[in-house]
């Protein structure tokens, strides 16, 4: 097996180092306005799910790599604050399909604004040091440290 060289265990750090800077930045804003940040996932996973995908509470959990029953705890917060609707299904009444409120709306469109303008800025950072990570961390006997 091979290893990294030092410049590729750089690369890693780095890419995590910015990519750790744009999380901070996302959480702080989430908190900002009163909300944990699993809770904006949420939001952002039901509004941005590909077309012909439902919000079921299975499909967000595997979405957000989260276990079914912390994903229906997620929806219940969200309820109570009125940024979530929940209803059953039509075809099959046990499945249950989360849709955004129109106030979940609105906060996520804040949010995803302020995302937005920070990876305007943020973005050719990051991308620079994924694109050196990906060159610097070819494992194989040539890049040994």
């Amino acid at each position: 097996m091979g290893d990294l060289s030092l410049a590729g265990y750089r690369a890693l750090a780095e890419f995590r180092y910015q990519i750790r800077r744009f999380l901070h930045f996302s959480e702080e804003q989430v908190r900002s306005l009163g909300m944990e940040p699993q809770q904006h996932q949420l939001l952002l996973a039901i509004k941005g799910l590909p077309p012909g995908i439902r919000a079921t509470i299975g499909e967000l959990a595997a979405r957000l790599q989260l276990k079914h029953h912390s994903v229906g705890e997620l929806v219940n917060r969200l309820e109570t604050r009125r940024y979530v609707v929940r209803s059953l299904g039509r075809r099959d009444r046990r499945q249950v399909i989360v849709r955004l409120a129109p106030s979940g709306s609105s906060v996520l469109r804040k949010l995803s604004l302020a995302h937005h303008e920070k990876l305007e800025k943020a973005g050719p950072v990051l991308a620079q040091a994924l694109r050196s990570l990906m060159k610097q961390t070819r494992i194989g006997p040539r890049n040994k440290a």
